[in-house]
């Protein structure tokens, strides 16, 4: 059996009537990437925030490492979980280095940062091809330059666990397949916890170990790509005629019905 890092048990968040959530149970693991997928407003990002601990559940409970992620105090947690929200606002003119050596502050013995976090961070821009940045004030970057900023400043947290929220959906192709192969790599060398939220159902199929499909706030499935990319589940979950197309020798592929 292998090892469970991150689990959620009975999770559910409701505003008021609203259920947003109900009956989540799902295990990630190390040196894994873990897509949860699904359409609009079936319950990715709430998933994802009650994850990280930024909400909390109004039923159910999240454990990191075996432990109720509530028993963490924030500097536990930061050590142990690094988080991509979908959008970030700075209300400041930082400088790009500035915000990816903000990944850094868990670790931080002091108020400055040290040579070491110094490489660390440069390490993480150069795989996200964001060291021309550098010296750029952050709210001068495209979006889809900044969506790169941050992920630096994710990696150059070092967390064990990665919850990433539609890290691609700004970037052009190039970078998509960049940031997932990141991902990949991370998992598969480093031995992280990848979970990450995504749109496109082929960039899930191509990187992804496992995909989870919610669908009205609740998890529809999960398995592995060959199990879940099944042309009446999809059409079903996404409420839209799907196929599934399977290439020899390649992942599977999903393609709208015509």
């Amino acid at each position: 059996m292998k090892e469970t890092i991150l689990s959620a048990r009975g999770l559910g968040y409701s505003v008021g009537p609203a259920r947003l959530l109900r009956d989540v149970d799902l295990d990630a693991s190390p040196g894994e990437v873990l897509a949860v997928v699904g359409q609009n407003g079936a319950g990715k990002s709430t998933l994802l925030k009650l994850l990280s601990g930024e909400l909390t559940p109004t039923a159910g409970e999240v454990l990191v490492n075996g432990r109720a992620l509530s028993g963490f105090v924030p500097h536990e947690l930061a050590l142990r979980r690094a988080v991509l929200p979908q959008q970030t606002i700075l209300q400041f003119a930082f400088k790009a280095r500035d915000v990816v050596l903000m990944g850094r502050s868990p670790h931080l013995r002091g108020t400055w940062a040290t040579l070491e976090d110094e490489e660390i961070a440069e390490r993480s821009m150069c795989v996200t091809e964001t060291e021309r940045f550098a010296s750029r004030v952050y709210t001068s970057l495209s979006g889809g330059e900044q969506s790169r900023v941050n992920l630096a400043r994710v990696l150059t947290q070092q967390a064990p666990i990665l919850l990433l929220d539609e890290p691609t959906s700004s970037l052009d192709l190039r970078h998509q397949e960049l940031i997932m192969r990141t991902a990949r790599a991370l998992a598969a060398d480093e031995g992280a916890c990848v979970l990450a939220v995504l749109h496109d159902l082929n960039l899930a199929a191509a990187y992804s170990d496992r995909i989870a499909v919610l669908q009205d706030g609740a998890l529809l499935t999960v398995g592995t790509p060959d199990e879940v990319l099944d042309s009446n589940l999809l059409s079903d979950a996404f409420d839209c005629p799907l196929e599934v197309i399977c290439p020899p020798g390649g992942h599977r592929l999903v393609v709208p019905r015509r």
